[in-house]
């Protein structure tokens, strides 16, 4: 089952009102970086390429066709029981842009990234909504404690 907009938005700082729809909560961008330099993911480990970041101009990010990583600006915490998912909102998908994530464990803490594929020039202002996360009750074994705990904190 799905939580409700209200249960999420009690495990996302900071939000306000706008940011909590009936069920789940808006994330805003914070950063825009553009992969520079190839990583690599192997069996034993993996190494993220470096990254440099995206300048906002004029109160906006001016992104051509290309794939960047997005920082959201809230830290999420997925709780004891749920799992947590992110969708692009309508208004990226109405513009030629997509957004795709991964799925964040129960015990996550930090602020995400996720991938945006621009395939027609778009601006992005900061702090603009962007994605939206759900969480719905899961069972698990063990809570993440991975890598990317704590992350852009």
């Amino acid at each position: 089952m799905f939580r409700s907009g209200a249960f999420v938005a009690d495990h996302i700082e900071p939000t306000d009102d706008e940011q909590v729809q009936p069920n789940g909560v808006d994330l805003t961008v914070d950063a825009v970086f553009e992969q520079v330099e190839p990583g690599r993911i192997g069996r034993d480990g993996k190494r993220v390429g470096e990254r440099e970041t995206v300048d906002v101009e004029d109160g906006a990010f001016h992104l051509p066709p290309g794939g960047y990583v997005l920082r959201y600006g809230e830290t999420v915490h997925i709780p004891d029981g749920h799992v947590g998912f992110i969708y692009p909102r309508s208004s990226l998908m109405r513009n030629s842009c997509m957004l795709n994530t991964a799925v964040w464990d129960a015990g996550y803490e930090g602020r995400g990234e996720g991938l945006l594929q621009v395939h027609h020039a778009i601006e992005i202002e900061r702090d603009a909504r962007i994605a939206q996360i759900v969480l719905a009750e899961a069972n698990h074994e063990d809570t993440y404690d991975g890598s990317y705990q704590g992350e852009n904190r």
